[in-house]
């Protein structure tokens, strides 16, 4: 829907542009950074599995002697016979057990630890119904469900003496509907202050504000009892298991574990809601579950409470494990498998890549070779990089590592340049003024003329380029602002064409005629790392211009490869230590003739007569 307002249109986070206009203004997402967070939660699983080798139980101080807690047991002992209620209500705390309308599910004669029964034969059994939406739900309340498991013959009311048994009920409870924030971009065309967007969007973003809570519902949910039966010892269980494991206060033993799992829901399920429903359908799910599976599930849904992280990472974390739980749903196993080893190569070429190319840039001593200006053209844009996931509110971590990457390409300017601070000549008369000056092995040397030749014929392509992007982007495409235009327009031209900036190198090693100065190793692994990116770009669902560039990036390194096997041997050109071919054979002449006249001299000792032996 169209609309043309007051100069400001109003989308949500979801639909906020066009998918065209999403490839050419947001950076492509990183496939790799799937894989890695499965990994990061196959090592949080391994060690909660590590705690489980725990030693002896720890001492009670309140005990004489310090003498060990005595193990507990399960308070349902296996295949008991139970039965479940299932209540749903508004209230957090409930109490209306005599409510026939409150009841949604009531299930009898469940055994405790059966995985044969069930209506298909795996101990899982289901129940569907279409509840009516209360007023207040409808109006961002919440919605609350009570499951209660007692053994056969009891009932969860403390009001009925004769049925009730504190240590034959488990009560569980847990809220139905999920509040979730939905984010107004207020975009318009700065040219002509008109917009497209949804009126009634407008209307709620100028009631709401930018940022509003709304009640979402998902239709499916499993409640499952943990099969387990470990002597768990009160105080010693490991994190996050302790929130689930729950210990009677008179008997020392512990409760079944109800664990409502809900690990299979992805975000892009939930839908809000509003005045345009009028049933709410629930289908609930019981099934046993194993210890092993349920440490996977809450070492998934652990979450540190030290942590510092705004709320907001965690919705964005919760929409990164969807590509998870989807890569897990539909990838062909096979794949998935090849995919995680590849992904692990993948994380050590990255690693070896960064420490080489530290390596290199710390002990180069010599410019000769190297453009300069592609490395200031860097800081340039890892600054803009930054400045746009800012203004655009990306993840956390993902702010995190463009920003070390940012520092990392400053500290590479003081090692191509001279900084130096004018304590004479400050700043407003308070701050000394930094001077960047070129290094004398990069003046005095004719890479610096290439390097400035090789940037000039670059500008006759790169600034008509640029200002037809920044045309089409002005024209084209709604912005926040005049800030927010010129950072995403910047890095916008910088995704579609940065790859020009690597060919002044090219040219460098052309006039050259060598190559020995390059980085090869650092080279080489981020190579191989597009090459791995190729491989994944074409199986995996990716944006068109992520496949683009990861083939543009492999056309580049196989010109690098034609320019070294052309420039193959040339004993006069410096390499990454700062030294020549000529250095290694002047000094390895001067050796030889060293020791011929080492030599010589024994000659003549050796060839004397035998008297002047004696003399000598």
């Amino acid at each position: 829907t169209a609309a043309t307002t007051d100069g400001q249109t109003v989308q949500t986070a979801d639909n906020a542009q066009d998918p065209q206009q999403q490839q050419q203004q947001q950076q492509a997402p990183n496939a790799w950074q799937v894989i890695k967070g499965v990994l990061f939660r196959i090592f949080i699983i391994w060690a909660i599995s590590s705690w489980f080798r725990r030693g002896p139980s720890t001492p009670d101080p309140n005990t004489p002697a310090g003498a060990p807690r005595v193990p507990s047991r399960n308070l349902f002992p296996k295949d008991t016979l139970m039965d479940l209620y299932v209540f749903v209500s508004q209230d957090e705390v409930f109490t209306d057990f005599n409510n026939t309308e409150a009841l949604f599910w009531f299930h009898r004669d469940l055994v405790y630890g059966d995985w044969t029964t069930g209506e298909n034969g795996d101990g899982c059994y289901e129940h569907y119904k279409e509840m009516q939406i209360p007023e207040k739900v409808q109006q961002n309340g919440s919605l609350y469900m009570h499951v209660y498991f007692t053994k056969s013959g009891f009932h969860p009311d403390p009001k009925r003496k004769g049925q009730y048994r504190r240590l034959a009920t488990v009560h569980s409870t847990r809220m139905l509907n999920k509040f979730k924030r939905r984010k107004f971009l207020k975009t318009k065309n700065l040219l002509t202050g008109e917009t497209e967007a949804d009126p009634e969007m407008i209307k709620r973003a100028e009631s709401h504000g930018p940022v509003e809570i709304i009640s979402h519902w998902h239709p499916n949910l499993t409640i499952n009892m943990v099969d387990d039966h470990t002597a768990w010892v009160k105080g010693s269980v490991p994190p996050p298991l302790d929130q689930h494991v729950k210990f009677d206060a008179v008997s020392g033993d512990y409760y079944p574990i109800v664990y409502f799992n809900d690990y299979w829901n992805l975000q892009k399920d939930y839908y809000p809601i509003n005045e345009t429903l009028t049933a709410l359908p629930l289908r609930l799910s019981y099934c046993p579950l194993s210890l092993w599976r349920w440490q996977l599930y809450a070492a998934q849904n652990a979450r540190s409470p030290w942590n510092f992280l705004p709320e907001d990472t965690y919705e964005q974390s919760d929409e990164d494990q969807d590509s998870v739980k989807v890569a897990l749903l539909e990838t062909n196993p096979y794949l998935l498998g090849l995919t995680i080893v590849v992904s692990i190569v993948h994380s050590i070429f990255e690693f070896l890549a960064f420490k080489n190319d530290i390596q290199f840039w710390n002990s180069r001593q010599s410019l000769e070779g190297l453009s300069v200006r592609s490395i200031i053209f860097g800081v340039f844009q890892s600054l803009v990089v930054l400045l746009y996931i800012l203004d655009n509110e990306t993840n956390f971590v993902v702010q995190v590592s463009v920003f070390i990457g940012l520092l990392i390409d400053l500290w590479k300017i003081t090692k191509v340049m001279d900084v130096k601070l004018d304590r004479e000549n400050k700043i407003a008369g308070i701050f000394p003024k930094l001077v960047f000056t070129d290094k004398s092995t990069y003046v005095q040397s004719s890479t610096k003329i290439y390097d400035d030749m090789a940037f000039k014929y670059l500008s006759w392509l790169l600034y008509p380029l640029f200002g037809c992007y920044a045309v089409y982007s002005l024209l084209y495409v709604e912005h926040k602002g005049w800030y927010s235009w010129v950072l995403s327009m910047l890095y916008g031209f910088l995704l579609t064409f940065g790859f020009i900036t690597m060919t002044p190198q090219l040219f460098i090693n052309y006039k050259m005629k060598s190559v020995a100065h390059l980085p090869w190793r650092m080279l080489t692994y981020k190579a191989l790392n597009t090459f791995i990116d190729d491989l994944f770009a074409f199986v995996i669902k990716m944006p068109m211009m992520y496949r683009i560039g990861c083939l543009r990036d492999d056309v580049v390194f196989f010109i690098y490869l034609y320019q070294r096997w052309i420039y193959r041997v040339d004993p006069n050109r410096v390499n990454e230590f700062g030294t020549s071919g000529t250095d290694h054979l002047s000094s390895d002449t001067a050796a030889v003739d060293a020791a011929a006249d080492a030599a010589a001299d024994t000659a003549t000792i050796t060839d004397k007569p035998e008297g002047e032996k004696k003399n000598d």
